[in-house]
């Protein structure tokens, strides 16, 4: 029997993979429904291929894009599907009786509400929207427990953790490891690393991602957020989740057992892997990802974190110490901050103190709903432009599209 598939954030990179494993399964996948931001003319594309049930994308300017190029495609008008706009259609989407499968990768705290949605109706949720958790984590584990949501992460080290997870009891667990690239100034001294360009940055020795998960990396910031999503996935405090740094990027996480057993989940980087594994656990099938020849020699090295250098890292520590809003007011404060060095407004040491400033200037009160969420990112938001304004000066970042709070964060 097929599973129907909704997917959030199609048009992205998760999405795409998403839909080659759903195209290599017909027997198994259909799509039901496809939710995108702004690129309509790949949005079309995957509507003539797919013919889902329902789409929706981020404004009516959008829509009547959209249209057009399905007309240029000839797609028939029996087979366009729903076309819908905003926040509500897609929360309504999430939760539809006719979604089976939830693959969240909508980027930005944007990507909560529906993600929110499709917990609460108990759907299999495949989660890459990292922002989920880091902004809403205890609100969304409340839920997912209450509804016997099946919430399997998508993310690469935390679908690598949670297959180490199987190894043995919860109880017997002693710590989660995490591994790191370093990013590109992992060998940097301390003295050079306020001289580093927007470019620099951006020049990552193993990834090829988007601007600011690249500059998260260089900064270890992205791992900081990866402890949170660990803490709230696995229920483990802080204290129980260690990061070392592993340049070859092959180690994707480790489980240490009590008994001093450790299991590490390896594998070639494909994400149509963990994608795959979140549809179809707890059984595994056969995937379309290279596989590793043993034959060939290889070395891996691992080392600890220098959290002098990247302060980001014992910032995420402890705003998940502290509870609250504290780890969404993290996560808005360095979107803002990195926006600001991208534009070569303040230095990249600049990044943690504008953070870390706003962790101490915003409230960190209990969140209990998604709109206390959203609200709590906006405040956030402001405080931060705030304190760029200071360090910088001239023309404030509040006046760019880009950074207009997590409406503005739609898939593209």
């Amino acid at each position: 029997m097929q599973k129907r598939v909704t997917i959030l954030g199609s048009t992205g990179s998760i999405g795409q993979n998403t839909l080659d494993i759903v195209e290599r399964n017909p027997e198994k996948y259909r799509v039901h429904a496809l939710i995108a931001g702004r690129n309509s003319e790949l949005l079309a594309q995957q509507i003539r291929q797919f013919q889902p049930a329902v789409v929706v994308v981020a404004d009516d300017f959008v829509r009547q894009e959209l249209r057009g190029h399905l007309e240029s495609l000839g797609v028939p008008r029996q087979q366009v599907p729903a076309l819908e706009v905003g926040r509500l259609a897609q929360e309504q989407v999430a939760a539809a009786t006719e979604t089976d499968i939830l693959i969240s990768a909508i980027v930005g705290v944007a990507g909560l509400p529906a993600t929110y949605a499709g917990v609460c109706a108990g759907k299999r949720v495949g989660l890459a929207n990292k922002e989920t958790l880091v902004a809403g984590g205890e609100l969304v584990m409340r839920a997912v427990a209450a509804h016997q949501c099946e919430l399997i992460p998508v993310d690469s080290e935390h679908n690598g953790a949670h297959q180490c997870f199987r190894a043995g009891d919860p109880k017997d667990v002693r710590k989660l490891i995490l591994t790191a690239s370093g990013g590109p100034f992992r060998n940097t001294p301390a003295a050079e690393l306020a001289s580093v360009s927007p470019a620099q940055a951006l020049n990552h020795p193993t990834w090829k991602m988007g601007q600011r998960i690249t500059i998260d990396s260089a900064t270890l910031m992205n791992k900081g957020f990866e402890v949170i999503e660990a803490c709230w996935l696995f229920g483990l405090p802080p204290a129980m989740v260690e990061v070392v740094v592993h340049p070859q990027s092959q180690v994707h996480a480790m489980v240490e057992y009590s008994d001093g057993s450790v299991i590490a989940q390896i594998c070639a980087t494909d994400m149509r892997m963990p994608i795959q594994y979140a549809m179809t656990w707890p059984q595994r099938d056969e995937a379309p990802v290279p596989r590793i020849d043993w034959r060939q020699a290889r070395e891996w090295q691992f080392g600890p974190p220098d959290l002098n250098r990247f302060p980001l890292l014992r910032l995420a520590y402890e705003a998940q110490e502290a509870g609250g809003a504290s780890t969404c007011i993290l996560n808005a404060a360095d979107e803002i901050a990195v926006a600001a060095f991208l534009q070569q407004r303040i230095g990249f040491l600049d990044i943690a103190a504008v953070v870390e400033e706003t962790l101490g200037r915003a409230p960190a009160q209990r969140l209990e709903s998604v709109d206390a969420v959203l609200s709590a990112d906006q405040a956030a938001r402001e405080i931060a432009l705030q304190m760029v304004d200071l360090r910088a000066g001239g023309r404030s970042l509040a006046a760019s599209p880009d950074h207009a709070g997590p409406a503005a964060s739609l898939a593209t």
